[in-house]
């Protein structure tokens, strides 16, 4: 009797409700997971599809490019394309692969520097008129960089700085409104008792910023960094500004040696585009999971 009243408990109108409405509700949430994901693959595609055409475009020969229909697959493979661009006439490859990492690294390296002191500050050390010094630092963010163009050239050219790195370069050890803000928010979300205990310990505002908060930011500190290596890399608007040499170029302006004036040489051009967007490709696969865990933890304290 009591084995028939389990099974009937078992195979009630109420559980079978229960189970339908269980049912239904993981129907609901595998359609929608499907579409969610569906909708952002296709995104994702979009996105890939120029990348998709420079790698393409970067085996062909230099008829194929412009043909009609599309070639999607290169008939032949040229992959001896990427040695003939490095090596194209002309093309001193390894000179500007060397200007932009001199630009690249030692302005990465002021801007951590610069912003790291400057964001100590705002967050942690209690002066007269420090929110309203904050304030303007981030208004600054709102005016354009074309206002101020004109004026901080004819300021590096009073300098005698145009034709050299000093106006890429040494601004970034002045700090950046943008960065100083990301690690006041990131310093600002970090338990205040360590910073107490180190000054009742005697430690000065150097040693504290050096020894106790730069080793906790360091998600903070990659994501500023990728940030600005990728910036200054693939700068182009600055440099073709400033410097007006051909040795001193970086590797962004040294693609125009693809460019002739009888014709355009695609398939080197494409090929030395990915050899010159590799470097960042690879910083951020290496350094993704830290990369994303500084965004998401920078700005969970509020202003």
């Amino acid at each position: 009797m009591r084995e028939v009243s389990v099974l009937r408990s078992a195979f009630s109108p109420q559980r079978a409700g229960v189970r339908r409405r269980l049912w239904r509700r993981f129907l609901r949430y595998t359609l929608s997971a499907a579409i969610g994901y569906t909708a952002l693959s296709v995104v994702s595609l979009a996105y890939l599809v120029p990348f998709l055409w420079l790698v393409i475009t970067s085996l062909k020969v230099q008829e194929q490019v412009f043909t009609l229909p599309l070639t999607w697959i290169p008939d032949p493979i040229m992959w001896d394309n990427y040695y003939r661009a490095i090596t194209f006439a002309g093309f001193p490859f390894f000179l500007l692969l060397q200007n932009s990492l001199y630009y690249a690294v030692l302005s990465t390296v002021g801007i951590i520097i610069s912003c790291s002191m400057v964001a100590y500050a705002f967050a942690r050390i209690p002066f007269r008129g420090r929110d309203i010094l904050f304030a303007i630092t981030v208004a600054t963010l709102m005016i354009p960089a074309v206002v101020t163009m004109i004026p901080t050239y004819i300021i590096f050219r009073k300098l005698n700085w145009v034709g050299t790195y000093n106006p890429l370069i040494v601004p970034s050890w002045l700090g950046s409104a943008f960065f100083i803000f990301m690690m006041r928010q990131f310093m600002m979300g970090l338990p205040w008792e360590l910073t107490d205990a180190a000054r009742v310990d005697g430690a000065g505002e150097l040693r504290i910023l050096v020894t106790i908060m730069l080793p906790l930011m360091k998600p903070a500190l990659l994501v500023v960094g990728v940030f600005n290596f990728m910036w200054c890399w693939n700068d182009f608007f600055y440099p073709v500004i400033y410097v007006n040499e051909a040795g001193k170029m970086p590797l962004s302006l040294g693609l125009y040696a693809f460019m002739t004036r009888g014709q355009t040489l695609w398939p080197y051009l494409m090929a030395m585009s990915l050899i010159v967007s590799l470097p960042i490709i690879i910083i951020f696969f290496l350094a993704q999971r830290q990369f994303i865990e500084g965004i998401t933890l920078t700005g969970l304290k509020g202003v």
